[in-house]
């Protein structure tokens, strides 16, 4: 029998894997429209460094939750589901297919397994507690706390470390395991490369974003208010990017360490995503295509 449920394609994979260019074609060629499910791209001003969609892009296909928040605030996965909830509603109603698209593991699975996520304030107790803490020392603690979550965060920043944590002590459980019961007649396409191509296109793309403009965006957003701190916090390129407008590191070392940086978040997201066996896994797009005719059926 037909799925009574909401139909939702889910388009996953690592950094640098071709997530957006699968994903607009796909929607092109089935009338849909696209959910970015990007913890970055939510904020306005992080463009380049993320790999938003250009302007012409997002006139081709209608793309959802990108420059939703300022940079300046916090925005969680739990805005993210509220926001995604209504965002699969609407696309629906205009009789369009809603494809959610990103490489955020933990905010896919929230909104695919519909996660009871816990509305936890910020304990600023703890914060400051937690504040001078190392990321290692951070990471250690979360381990002890929550061994599964401390497997697929970043270990090097410490705003989602210390949220994390803070999560957890004021819950006193660990972050729910990975359930079946979506309220979505869903479709999970991955798509991935054998490791030596994804860091060559990890390492083309970086050059590709420097020569954007990457650097003139970080100056941009700390000369509209944004801290180091916070832009540390953001990760990957904002955090190598604004430790060497410090004087902090050298052109080469941001490179080098960026580049490692990226290629470590890679393997966690790809760690992250295999645990699904729902996921079909491919890299072209005839195959996608075909999954997506029968699924739509």
């Amino acid at each position: 029998m037909p799925s009574t449920k909401p139909p939702l394609i889910v388009i996953v994979g690592p950094n640098a894997s071709g997530k957006t260019d699968l994903a607009i074609k796909l929607a092109k060629k089935f009338n849909g429209e696209i959910i970015s499910a990007d913890s970055r791209q939510v904020y306005r001003g992080l463009d380049i460094g993320t790999g938003k969609a250009t302007k012409k892009e997002q006139k081709i296909i209608k793309h959802h939750l990108i420059d939703v928040a300022s940079p300046k605030r916090d925005y969680n996965v739990s805005h993210f589901k509220k926001e995604v909830t209504a965002t699969i509603k609407l696309i629906i109603k205009k009789g369009k297919l809603p494809f959610l698209v990103g490489g955020t593991g933990f905010w896919v699975q929230a909104v695919v397994d519909n996660l009871n996520l816990p509305i936890v304030k910020p304990n600023k107790v703890l914060r400051l507690k937690l504040k001078n803490k190392t990321s290692q020392q951070l990471l250690i603690m979360l381990k002890k706390l929550d061994p599964t979550r401390a497997k697929n965060i970043d270990p090097q920043n410490p705003y989602r470390l210390i949220r994390a944590i803070e999560i957890v002590k004021a819950t006193h459980r660990p972050i729910p395991e990975l359930k079946s019961n979506s309220p979505y007649n869903v479709l999970m396409i991955g798509i991935t490369h054998p490791r030596e191509k994804l860091y060559k296109r990890i390492d083309q793309r970086l050059k590709k974003r420097l020569k954007q403009g990457l650097i003139s965006e970080v100056k941009r957003l700390h000369k509209k208010g944004v801290s180091w701190h916070r832009l540390n916090n953001f990760g990957l390129e904002y955090r190598f990017v604004s430790l060497y407008l410090q004087d902090k590191l050298t052109r080469q070392e941001m490179l080098e360490q960026l580049q490692f940086a990226i290629q470590n978040y890679a393997k966690r997201q790809m760690t992250w995503f295999q645990r699904d066996k729902r996921i079909h896994w491919n890299n072209n797009l005839n195959s996608a295509s075909k999954l997506c005719k029968k699924f739509i059926k």
